[in-house]
């Protein structure tokens, strides 16, 4: 992170519009479009298991998980990861990850999904999933549906209809 004093703190109740508008910045009205905004929207995201990235009192970054469904197995759905641009290529997407990662799998949670790049993802230990063995609803390129086990074998025998958990 060079020399900037990078905080990582779980998502506070009065952080929902400056994510809002964070999100709006970095990704535009297009996003309201993507499945993965669509499943998000059916449910709600998990604020314990959320987190900003600060520079200083400074938002620059954050990450939300929501509860979802496989199949009849539970996971969630890791997004919207959003950094400020001035603050990209610092690692700071890769810190919200890997901490989202480690309190999910603390609170006891198995399967983590996303939509996203597998170079950049895998990173953090997701892989492609195999394709047909789940499916979102709406279109979503399958080589972007990326998976992540918090417990050893936790995707062995999970398929089916990606839905939110409500």
């Amino acid at each position: 992170m060079n020399d900037l004093s990078l905080t990582i703190l779980p998502e506070a109740p009065d952080d929902g519009p400056a994510i809002d508008r964070l999100n709006a910045r970095t990704f535009g009205p297009g996003r309201f479009a993507k499945s993965a905004y669509r499943l998000r929207e059916q449910g709600t995201h998990a604020p314990e298991l959320s987190f900003t990235a600060r520079v200083g009192t400074l938002l620059v970054g954050s990450v939300r998980l929501s509860p979802i469904l496989i199949g009849e197995a539970p996971a969630l759905l890791l997004g919207p990861l959003t950094v400020e641009p001035p603050f990209r290529d610092r690692g700071i997407g890769q810190a919200l990850i890997a901490r989202a990662l480690a309190e999910a799998k603390n609170k006891g949670h198995r399967l983590m999904l996303l939509v996203g790049d597998a170079p950049y993802y895998g990173k953090a230990g997701f892989k492609p999933i195999p394709e047909g063995r789940a499916t979102m609803p709406g279109p979503v390129d399958p080589a972007r549906l990326l998976i992540a086990e918090l417990a050893p074998g936790a995707f062995d025998g999970v398929s089916g209809l990606i839905r939110a958990a409500v």
